[in-house]
């Protein structure tokens, strides 16, 4: 298949990238600046139509990766770049789609389960599932990453592309051994003996392998019947409390600091960043795929967390 990925250059691109043409795929990224690699790489600059739109005329997928990192404290004008980026950049794959003689058959389009509310009660699936922002006292910066989710999906199911299969990908954490991802960053927490219960602990972390998001990726490719939001989390979350210990176990470090809630915001400040990502409980559960028969090869942190530990120090020990 040839298969085109905009905003393909980030890690989890990268990742995506290196399985399909591994595979076999005929692999296009859209990417602002040139790269080495051993798939193609072409120019586009996120927002306007251009030559790189006749990658996608006579393409059989589009996965669109493209928004502006939210690893950023939230100014106004990080604010700005975060929500315009999703929304050009997918009005823009629209407009492409549209014009194609030959448009593709499916378009997987990047969102989050940072839509679903703040909730200990019950998991988030796609049926049943609470949005997220009007919770009691909840912070602005929530709030705003539920806006951004929901207008990010509502522009892309508003484009213009009816004889294309369209999947909005609801992903969790996506939890793989390189440097620079999620992972990375709780697991250098643990080695520095500073992984432990993150505020209360109560709040559920939802996450998925990265080997399982690969997974679910090429089987959606596939499912011609599966169309609309989909989850894309393990079908396991559980509680930050757990999620650390495991992690510590796996790594085999007996010792994490707790950080309370004052601390974590400090923390945040210092980094550049904001404490959404550790004290927001996203429990979410990953219904249609459950519901049409994808296995998961790590439905449970436990294993999850040897393998990747164990990927992680295979690079220290070579």
């Amino acid at each position: 298949m040839k298969i085109v990925i905009p905003g393909g250059s980030g890690q989890i691109g990268t990742i995506l990238a290196h399985a399909l043409h591994g595979a076999g795929h005929d692999v296009i990224v859209l990417s602002r600046g040139a790269r080495s690699c051993p798939w193609r790489v072409v120019r586009w600059d996120g927002s306007t139509p251009g030559p790189w739109a006749d990658e996608i005329d006579g393409c059989d997928v589009v996965i669109n990766l493209a928004g502006r990192s939210v690893n950023c404290r939230y100014t106004a004008a990080n604010r700005k770049e975060i929500l315009e980026s999703r929304i050009a950049s997918t009005r823009a794959v629209g407009m492409a789609i549209a014009g194609a003689r030959r448009p593709p058959r499916v378009w997987l389009q990047a969102s989050t389960a940072t839509i679903y509310a703040h909730r200990y009660d019950g998991p988030n699936d796609e049926a049943a599932g609470i949005p997220g922002g009007n919770e009691p006292d909840v912070p602005p910066e929530w709030a705003f990453s539920v806006e951004v989710a929901r207008t990010w999906e509502r522009t892309f199911f508003e484009s213009p592309a009816p004889r294309t299969r369209r999947v909005a990908l609801r992903s969790a954490m996506t939890m793989s051994p390189g440097q620079g991802g999620v992972f990375d960053t709780l697991l250098g927490l643990v080695r520095r003996g500073l992984g432990g219960t993150a505020g209360d602990g109560r709040q559920y972390v939802s996450w998925i392998h990265y080997e399982d998001f690969l997974r679910a990726v090429h089987w959606l490719i596939v499912r011609e019947a599966i169309d609309g939001v989909v989850n894309v989390s393990s079908p396991q979350p559980l509680t930050n409390k757990e999620f650390m210990k495991h992690l510590r176990n796996a790594w085999g470090s007996p010792i994490g600091l707790p950080a309370s809630k004052w601390m974590l915001e400090a923390g945040a400040i210092l980094l550049r960043t904001e404490t959404e990502l550790i004290l927001k409980s996203r429990r979410v559960v990953p219904g249609r795929l459950l519901e049409h028969g994808f296995e998961f090869a790590f439905p449970a942190w436990e294993e999850a967390a040897a393998d990747l530990c164990r990927r992680y120090r295979t690079p220290l020990a070579s």
